[in-house]
C-alpha cells in the first residue's frame, strides 16, 4: 500500500490511499504473554459476573494478586 521507496513521498501516498500520514509510520507493538493472560482472566471475570462494573472487576483481579487499576480494566 505505501512504499517508503517510492519516488512519491509519503505524505502524497498516505493522502492518495485515504489515510492519516500517522498511519503510513505506525508499527503494532507485539502484546506481552502476561498481558494475554490478565485479558483472557478478564474474560472470564466479566463472564462469570456479567453485572460488575469496571471497579468490582478491578477489585476481584487484585484479590488474585494482579496489579491492575479499573481505567486498564475499562480499556
Amino acid at each position: 500500500m505505501i512504499d517508503r521507496e517510492h519516488a512519491l513521498p509519503v505524505v502524497q501516498q498516505a493522502r492518495l490511499v485515504g489515510i492519516a500520514r500517522s498511519s503510513a509510520y505506525y508499527e503494532p507493538q507485539p502484546v506481552s504473554r502476561t498481558d494475554l493472560q490478565l485479558m483472557r482472566r478478564m474474560d472470564e471475570l466479566h463472564l462469570e459476573f456479567p453485572f460488575a462494573g469496571a471497579r468490582m472487576l478491578a477489585r476481584l483481579l487484585r484479590r488474585e494478586g494482579n496489579k491492575v487499576g479499573r481505567r486498564q480494566w475499562a480499556r
